[in-house]
């Protein structure tokens, strides 16, 4: 089913919006900034992704499956289903995990690659 789209909203079906490769593993990108410059909606799935930080985007992640550890800021944090975590611009983040962690990823405003850096 196409994405039904007017003047002030965006509906779309998770199954058919793309699902790329990314620095954290594969990401189905939902709404995206060529939808809205509001936010983006992304669902990813993570096993071991790259330690980097954005200058201009927050990012929330809401842990949907699976276990892991998060690095933010040099600190490690353990992670499970049913917890948020805000991630303000500047802060240094990855994810890791054996068996893989499924998470939604809003960020605001919209994620962008041009915003994303590497140590």
């Amino acid at each position: 089913m196409p994405p039904a789209t007017a003047a002030g909203y965006v509906i779309r079906r998770i199954e058919d919006a793309p699902t790329v490769p990314c620095p954290c593993g594969q990401s189905t990108r939902i709404i995206t900034a060529a939808d809205t410059s509001a936010c983006s909606f992304h669902i990813t799935t993570i096993s071991d992704s790259v330690r980097h930080y954005h200058r201009r985007t927050t990012e929330v992640y809401s842990i949907l499956e699976g276990f892991g550890k998060m690095e933010l800021n040099g600190s490690w944090h353990t992670i499970e289903p049913g917890m948020v975590i805000l991630i303000e611009p500047g802060t240094r983040h990855r994810l890791v995990s054996e068996t893989g962690v499924r998470t939604i990823v809003v960020a605001v405003p919209p994620f962008n690659a041009d915003d994303e850096f590497f140590d």
